[in-house]
């Protein structure tokens, strides 16, 4: 008899594409979901050191991983129930190295860490969009 091989299951398109979320925010994080409105404010302040999520090469972003001093290019992944992961290449979509938007406006961005450690030094992270910069 002949063997077989799992099926492999079709990739999920993920529901926020990169560019999207390209660009310059300002981040803050919350332990608490009450906190959810101070950390924005927060986060808007943060646009004077913004946090920049910029594309990668080979079509993913440029973000850091937790612990880590040097960003790297991360994939978007799609789940289901239209949601979408924030992860290393390669690997499938909610694995514990990934992260979930667990909101998304296009202005604020709201993203938990998947491993329950890392998301209880980390937080939930509220990234919201800073302005364009003048022309000079």
């Amino acid at each position: 008899m002949p063997a077989t091989t799992a099926p492999v299951a079709a990739e999920i398109p993920p529901a926020i594409k990169p560019q999207e979320i390209t660009g310059r925010w300002g981040l803050a994080a919350f332990h608490n979901p009450q906190d959810l409105k101070r950390t924005e404010a927060a986060a808007r302040n943060g646009c004077r050191q913004p946090y920049n999520i910029a594309m990668g090469p080979t079509g993913g972003v440029i973000m850091h991983m937790p612990d880590k001093a040097q960003p790297e290019e991360l994939r978007l992944k799609g789940g289901p129930g239209n949601k979408t992961y924030i992860g290393p290449a390669g690997e499938p979509a909610g694995g514990l190295q990934d992260r979930e938007i667990t909101s998304f406006d296009g202005r604020t961005m709201t993203v938990r860490f998947l491993d329950p450690e890392v998301s209880g030094r980390y937080g939930t992270q509220v990234f919201v969009r800073c302005a364009p910069q003048a022309a000079r």
